[in-house]
């Protein structure tokens, strides 16, 4: 039976003690509300200082934790060489006067020693591009852009018209043979997917030379030829010397390139080419500017990627290539895209 009586008769309302009855060590008395924590102890031994912080994206933090954490260690800018710098100037500006000079020897005829002079710089561009980018199967892709190379320019002289349809057959043919070659062996295999945009850039590249050859034969084409080269050229060593100066602003701290030697090359190239065409038959100041605007900016934005390039292959981990190799790809890169850009330009405007 229950009992009559509750366990807290007799006590006064007003009463302040605990209540009778046992207080057992599991927990605190009855009638004492908890003791606040101020307070406990982690699992080190510390005392917690504060309340937890909310993280997004991960647990809690407490005030006393920020000190622990490391700062995060920024990354040098890569040193700009200036001898370098220099020297890679002096190499794009020796390759314009080449191309240059080699162009007014071209007339109706006498293509071939000209034809020559193209075939000697796409082999450069064969070597400097295949061994710094490094596809699979070096040999056999160095192979065949150099075959590639010589029907494009045998196409461009021997031809009936003037036209890039016979280049853009080789660059296929080239292209097809390549992946090939790559595919027939099991360790070149796997990397063949990755490496088809270097692949692609080398054999196409190197027949986009052809494409002077080509512009030789089409009316106001060698003048062409001498007003965008020589912006070229001139866009080159300007924005290569400029950076030996005074690289700044840094575009990129892995890329030893400043952009006052981009703009400042791209526009002195076009003031170059702009003075030609005052004096060249054919030309006026406005249209001469014109193609050496887009054939500058052309030449100096694909050198300017070619050190973006290199970049992403050194924070990729990837061993660093061939000195001069690295080193020549970016003016032969500019060049070989600035000539499509010239021969476009030229028959789209002139």
């Amino acid at each position: 039976m229950f009992p009559s009586t509750s366990p807290d008769t007799g006590r006064d309302p007003w009463s302040d003690g605990p209540a009778p009855g046992p207080a057992g060590p599991a927990g605190p008395a009855r009638g004492y509300p908890p003791a606040p924590r101020t307070g406990p102890a982690d699992d080190d031994g510390r005392e917690r200082k504060g309340p937890r912080r909310l993280r997004k994206g991960g647990p809690g933090r407490r005030p006393d934790d920020e000190s622990d954490e490391a700062p995060e260690e920024e990354v040098p800018p890569v040193p700009v060489r200036r001898p370098l710098a220099l020297t890679v100037a002096g190499f794009a500006a020796l390759l314009g006067v080449g191309l240059v000079l080699g162009a007014q020897t071209a007339g109706p005829g006498h293509r071939l020693p000209f034809a020559f002079i193209i075939f000697g710089v796409q082999l450069l561009f064969v070597l400097a591009w295949t061994m710094a980018m490094r596809p699979p199967a070096l040999l056999v892709v160095a192979l065949v852009s150099a075959a590639a190379a010589g029907i494009a320019d045998a196409a461009a002289v021997q031809s009936d018209i003037a036209g890039l349809a016979p280049l853009g057959y080789a660059a296929a043919a080239g292209l097809v043979l390549a992946v090939l070659g790559q595919l027939f062996r099991r360790v070149d295999r796997v990397r063949v997917t990755d490496s088809l945009g270097s692949t692609l850039l080398i054999v196409v590249g190197v027949v986009a030379f052809a494409t002077l050859i080509v512009l030789s034969r089409v009316p106001k084409g060698t003048q062409a030829i001498t007003v965008c080269l020589t912006a070229t050229g001139v866009a080159l060593l300007v924005a290569r010397l400029t950076d030996a100066v005074a690289p700044w602003p840094r575009l990129a701290p892995q890329v030893p390139r400043g952009a006052a030697g981009v703009v400042a090359g791209a526009m002195l190239g076009t003031l170059t080419s702009a003075v030609l065409g005052s004096y060249l038959v054919g030309f006026t100041p406005t249209s001469a500017a014109l193609v050496g605007l887009v054939t500058a900016g052309t030449a100096v934005l694909a050198d300017l990627a070619v050190g973006y390039a290199e970049a992403g292959r050194l924070m990729a981990g990837e061993p660093p290539t061939m000195w001069v190799a690295r080193h020549m790809q970016g003016p032969l890169g500019g060049f070989a895209l600035a000539a499509p850009a010239a021969y476009a330009m030229c028959v789209l405007f002139l």
